[in-house]
Parts: C-alpha cells; sequence; structure tokens
C-alpha cells in the first residue's frame, strides 16, 4: 500500500480504496506558470482579474468555501491534505477554477483525492492532497496550470514569493460579500530561523516542530501572511521570464501574521516524487534547468493587516 485513495465517481457513495492503479490524462498545455493577462502585483490587495489563473476555489455543498489549490493539469489540483478530513467532504466537495470572486465561472465536482500514506495532521507533515476533477478544466486565458519544482530546486532565504486565497483579511475576520481573490508577498525563511521563531514563547507541552517537507514564509515582526480559508492554496516564487513555480501550500500557523509566527507551507519540492508517481507527465522544473528563484530585493515591504 503506497497511498491512501479517496474516491468520488459522479454521484456514486464515496468509497476508500489503497493502492489502486490510476487513469491519468495530464493534457499539459504548451507552458505553464506564465498567467496571460498582465500581472501587476500590489502586495497585500485584491488580485487583479487573471493575475493567478491556477488558483481554485474548494467548496463544500453544505458551507461553502473551505479551502485553496491550484491547478496542475486539466484533470488535477494540488492542495492541503487536512482539507479533506474525511469521505464526507469529498463526496460533497466541488472546485471553482478562473474565478477572482466566489460567484464566478463554472464548478467541477471532485472524483477522487489522493494523499500520502501515514498523514494524520499538519504540524505531522505530508500535508499535501492530490484532488483529481470528474471532468477537465478548459484552457483559458483565466484558467492555466502553475509550474511545480523538482525535488533539487531550492528556494533560497529572503526570495519573495506570493500566497493567494479567499482566507480571512485579519485573524477571525472573514471575507465578506462576494468574496474577491487577495494577494500578499511574502519572503522564504530558512527552516534553522523558522524553528527559532517558533521556540520563542511557545509551550513545552505542544512544541511547533518544522520538518524537512515543510518550508516557512514570512516577518519575523509579523504583519504579512496567509490566513483561516487559505489552507491548500499556493505559495509561487518568480523565476523570471514571466514564469511562477509553487514552493508551498498553505498548511498551517499559530494564529495570522503574528510576530515570531510565520506561515507554514508544504514544501513542494518534497514531494515530487509523490506528485509524479500520480499524474505521470508532470513537469516538474528544476536547477538542471536552469531555474534560480528570484532574490529579494533590499528593503522590506509595508507590513499589512491584510492577508
Amino acid at each position: 500500500m503506497t497511498n491512501a485513495l479517496w474516491e468520488h465517481i459522479l454521484g456514486s457513495l464515496c468509497c476508500l480504496y489503497q493502492g489502486l492503479p490510476l487513469t491519468v490524462f495530464t493534457d499539459l498545455p504548451v507552458a505553464c506558470g506564465r498567467p496571460p493577462l498582465v500581472n501587476r502585483i500590489v502586495g497585500g490587495s485584491e488580485a487583479q482579474e487573471g493575475a493567478w489563473p491556477w488558483q481554485v476555489d474548494i467548496q463544500v455543498e453544505s458551507t461553502g468555501h473551505v479551502c485553496g489549490g491550484s491547478i496542475i493539469s486539466r484533470r488535477w489540483v494540488l492542495s492541503a491534505a487536512h482539507c479533506f478530513p474525511n469521505k464526507k467532504y469529498i463526496l460533497n466537495s466541488c472546485l471553482k477554477c478562473g474565478l477572482r470572486q466566489f460567484n464566478q465561472n463554472t464548478l467541477s465536482r471532485v472524483r477522487m483525492v489522493v494523499i500520502p500514506e501515514g498523514y494524520s495532521n499538519p504540524q505531522g507533515g505530508s500535508d499535501i492532497a492530490l484532488v483529481q476533477l470528474s471532468t477537465p478544466v478548459t484552457w483559458s486565458d483565466r484558467i492555466q496550470p502553475v509550474c511545480l519544482p523538482s525535488a533539487d530546486l531550492h528556494f533560497k532565504s529572503g526570495t519573495l514569493c506570493y500566497v493567494t486565497g479567499w482566507g480571512d483579511i485579519q485573524e477571525g475576520v472573514s471575507i465578506s460579500g462576494t468574496g474577491t481573490l487577495r494577494q500578499v508577498g511574502v519572503p522564504i525563511i530558512d527552516q534553522a530561523s523558522c524553528s527559532s521563531m517558533y521556540q520563542i514563547h511557545s509551550s513545552n507541552s505542544d512544541p511547533v516542530v518544522i520538518l524537512p517537507d515543510m518550508i516557512c514564509a514570512g516577518y519575523k515582526e509579523g504583519g504579512k501572511d496567509s490566513c483561516q480559508g487559505d489552507s491548500g492554496g499556493p505559495l509561487v516564487c518568480s523565476v523570471g521570464n514571466g514564469t511562477w513555480i509553487q514552493a508551498g501550500i498553505v498548511s498551517f500557523g499559530l494564529g495570522c501574521a503574528q510576530r515570531n509566527r510565520p506561515g507554514v507551507y508544504s514544501k513542494v519540492s518534497s514531494f515530487a516524487g509523490f506528485i509524479h508517481s500520480t499524474v505521470p507527465g508532470t513537469q516538474l522544473m528544476g536547477q538542471a534547468c536552469g531555474y534560480e528563484p528570484e532574490a529579494l530585493l533590499s528593503g522590506s515591504l509595508p507590513n499589512s493587516q491584510i492577508h
């Protein structure tokens, strides 16, 4: 048994399968990670139409928006394992692609969710999910896949990346109305520094351990972060020429945008093998191909309470 598979097939009951072969259709377009529309970024603000065409809104019929995700092929979406806590969530889950606001565009049903064997909770690592759609998406200016990193691609500390989602705009303050996709720039923090931050004023009974398959991003002083409702969404970094590669998946944090509590993300490069074995044909980009994340320029962006 190599994977835990949660499957929902068009109106049938959701059943749990393990170790079954998958029928895969990658149907990749010519290029990934390159929004066809102009992508002008303003830190901590509403995203422009089509700025992040891989962003997905994961909804549950009874509650609405629960998580984010990212398109990696016409039939597959990348998200977090904790977004699918039980079979009921898969049975009632649907995805919206190509939207900036909740009430836009078409809806796709979830056919199957694949998570790594041994996953238990976000702080235990392996917080990644591959979501197969019941019908493939149609490529357009507003629906495009994000690029994924190979195992050898390292995102250096200080690299400015962007996280997007429809999560709370402040801790405990949700987006009102139609809900517009928001974006915020956060720098990568190395594992040692992130671990040290989480040890400050931490609970000895419940310490946070930053595992090798995790990556942190944010500011020591706080002020910018992902928040509740952003889970499963992408943390993407530019590698030049307008190309974006997904470095992380929103996983967990203690509060939102608090001092010494940066956001913790599942490190996508750690799951390159898992992704490639589940979705054969997925293009993974690494240093061998000459990709190098753009470094953070001197100086920092102003703090913002908009997440």
